[in-house]
């Protein structure tokens, strides 16, 4: 008699338990479209994450990790030691099968990342991040979103053709005192405003040693990527908490670009400029100028570290009174009610976000915009860009905010953009 091959009921239904169990205790790394999801996280989904760029300020996200919805699946950098000592963080966690790759390449195009994380030098930026969003990723950037305006253009335009859910680390806007301080601006409180004080600080000059030997597995060629080919020093590369490679020019806007991408931001944002930006920009000691600064249309002036800031960050002055502000929750008006004055109905009522990374996070599953766009960080973005340019060619800039172009100075326009090495172009 011949056997009957046909499995009976019984046994199918107990090899598809055993299936099931086996499904169940292996860890499940399903990729939104496979949910029907249409390529994005759904509202209870698991976000899959790559972080890229694992330095110094990496280590103030990566414990994003540790948030219910979160699953690291790549970290990356091209410096051996910090990938290895990232690996071993997230072994730590408990998260062994973690990728460690020098390559965001590798990142980018595993269709099973959601989201990347991008904490690199301003350099690469905008690269890393375009190529992201076209891969079908949402973006977490640190500010100042670009190293150059032709790139915060590019990464708009990305940003608005996919649909990419993107956070600028400006993570002062998810502060409650800062955001009481630009209500308080934007609500006329303080009377029109006249000026304000920004404390950026200063970095000393950018050390040009003699050639020093790369160090083995680093891919320094890549580290420059876009940017001139320079001789190897380690004081080039080195993180920003060191000062290192912001600053040089040819990866950031120094100071305009560390301190000025917070408090040039929330300037913006308590003028009601998010849209928009400052007409002229002066170098200090131009014509003796004591101060850098930039002025709006309307005459309202930005001064870079005034002294007289009564020890804050950012100081305020208005026709009828003034507020500072600074972090830790620092906040103080001329006027004590000010601060703790609530906001009526009719009252300007700003987007409020209490936890940076979260408000990020919340907008990959609602679909919903977050507190720093990209088309908010790059008008912050230009304004350091700008200062930067001022700066270096020690005369005033005129800016045209709804062009966005300099005008009358084609030699201060073509900074507008930098050129890029082959090899290293910018994604379309």
């Amino acid at each position: 008699m011949k056997k009957n091959t046909q499995p009976s009921r019984r046994r199918f239904l107990k090899q598809g338990a055993v299936l099931g169990a086996s499904l169940y205790a292996a860890p499940m790394i399903l990729r939104a479209e496979t949910l029907g999801l249409n390529g994005r996280v759904g509202p209870n989904g698991r976000i899959n994450m790559g972080f890229i760029g694992m330095g110094g300020m990496m280590s103030a996200h990566i414990g994003i990790v540790h948030q219910p919805d979160v699953h690291p699946l790549y970290v990356c950098d091209l410096k051996p030691d910090m990938l290895a000592a990232a690996k071993q963080k997230m072994s730590a966690w408990n998260f062994k099968d973690v990728v460690a790759t020098p390559d965001y390449e590798d990142v980018i195009n595993d269709p099973a990342v959601d989201a990347v994380f991008i904490v690199t030098p301003d350099h690469w930026h905008a690269a890393i991040a375009i190529a992201a969003m076209r891969a079908g990723k949402d973006v977490y950037v640190e500010k100042p979103m670009t190293l150059t305006i032709e790139e915060g253009k590019a990464m708009v335009a990305a940003e608005a053709r996919y649909g990419t859910i993107l956070q600028v680390g400006s993570q002062q806007r998810s502060s409650s005192a800062f955001r009481k301080a630009a209500e308080i601006v934007r609500n006329g409180w303080i009377g029109e405003v006249k000026e304000v004080y920004a404390g950026l600080g200063d970095f000393p000059p950018a050390v040009l040693g003699a050639a020093e030997p790369i160090p083995e597995g680093f891919n320094y060629d890549k580290w420059l990527g876009p940017t001139p080919y320079e001789p190897y020093t380690a004081d080039r590369v080195q993180g920003r908490y060191s000062g290192g490679w912001r600053r040089f020019w040819e990866y950031g806007s120094r100071k305009n670009g560390d301190w000025g991408a917070h408090h040039f931001d929330i300037t913006q944002w308590a003028l009601g400029r998010d849209d928009s930006g400052p007409v002229k920009f002066t170098p200090k000691g131009y014509n003796g100028a004591k101060y850098a600064s930039y002025e709006y249309v309307d005459g309202v002036r930005v001064i870079r570290d005034h002294p007289d800031r009564k020890g804050y960050m950012i100081r305020f002055i208005g026709t009828e009174g003034e507020v500072c502000v600074s972090r830790d929750e620092k906040i103080e008006s001329t006027t004590a009610d000010l601060v703790s004055r609530p906001l009526s109905p009719s009252d300007v009522q700003l987007y409020r976000s209490v936890d940076h990374k979260r408000n990020w996070l919340d907008g990959i599953h609602s679909r919903k915009k977050t507190i720093c766009p990209a088309t908010i960080g790059h008008r912050t973005a230009t304004i350091c860009q700008l200062a930067g340019i001022a700066e270096r060619l020690n005369r005033p800039i005129q800016w045209d905010p709804l062009a966005e172009q300099i005008v009358g100075d084609a030699d201060a326009q073509r900074w507008q953009d930098r050129p890029r090495r082959a090899g290293y172009e910018l994604p379309a």
